[in-house]
């Protein structure tokens, strides 16, 4: 099903319910709940997703697992995604947070495919197996550390909102401390109690959160790396390294030769092919 309006089919009587839906850039879903539970999955582009706990940034060949019922707002940066309605008791994820999923190469057709899942499906034939292998796969996929959680401390909150809008990996806690008229060891605490973080720790992931739409959009690692305050390329480089496993270009590489690489088709196309049950 694409671009159908989840509305109209999420009373099926079916575990999962499969969307496909394009936007253009700069799309933005303002704040909503489902009743089900979302794998939001961008074939294409960027997403950025915002909760009352924090801000997860979503690239390409990367899908966010939203719990029923969670508040959510996403932003569309040129995406083409897959989405999956999954009933609460269906769930293959016991996280009550949101998670930014890697997506495999198996799972990622196995969401193309789905394009084709009619609402009520035959929960006994081949899309009721395909439902069934896309709940075990979103059940063993592994998470990515790409979150900012936000603090509920209003005055901390604000710091933390204006830092994402322009981090850098220098930013002082003391700094901080002084805004809030706190000592920097009253901060700390505050800190860690308010987002279960460190300091170091939070400003690095959400230093990693912006480096990725720069990458990912065309920018050099040096470019990216000076823009978010890293004293060279290499010191940049190592901390993607050891956060996501692989150097920024690596990771960049990877996700432009699969998109090229992997065939995205269309429902027409899908129609067309051979059935197997």
């Amino acid at each position: 099903m694409l671009n159908i309006p989840l509305a109209d089919v999420d009373h099926a009587a079916r575990p999962v319910v499969a969307i496909g839906t394009d936007y253009s850039p700069g799309t933005l879903l303002d704040f909503h709940t489902h009743r089900r539970a979302q794998f939001l999955y961008g074939m294409t582009g960027l997403m950025e997703v915002d909760t009352d706990e924090g801000t997860w940034v979503v690239p390409p060949y990367s899908g966010v697992w939203l719990p029923a019922g969670k508040r959510h707002r996403v932003r569309m940066n040129g995406v083409s995604t897959r989405s999956l309605y999954i009933e609460p008791d269906a769930a293959p994820r016991s996280s009550s947070s949101c998670e930014v999923l890697v997506v495999t190469p198996l799972l990622h057709h196995l969401l193309l495919a789905s394009a084709s899942m009619p609402a009520l499906y035959d929960e006994s034939g081949r899309d009721g197996a395909l439902a069934q292998l896309l709940l075990y796969e979103l059940q063993r996929a592994p998470a990515l550390p790409l979150f900012a959680p936000l603090p509920r401390d209003p005055h901390l909150a604000r710091l933390c909102r204006d830092f994402l809008g322009q981090p850098h990996i220098h930013s002082l806690p003391e700094d901080w401390a002084r805004q809030l008229h706190c000592s920097q060891r009253t901060f700390n605490r505050l800190f860690r109690q308010q987002t279960g973080l460190s300091f170091a720790v939070w400003r690095q992931q959400a230093c990693l959160m912006a480096a990725l739409p720069r990458l990912l959009s065309g920018s050099s690692v040096t470019r990216a790396a000076l823009e978010l305050g890293y004293d060279s390329p290499g010191a940049f480089s190592n901390m993607f390294r050891k956060v996501l496993g692989q150097s920024p270009t690596a990771f960049v590489r990877a996700a432009t030769r699969q998109g090229k690489e992997l065939p995205i088709y269309d429902s027409q196309t899908l129609a067309g092919l051979p059935s197997t049950d």
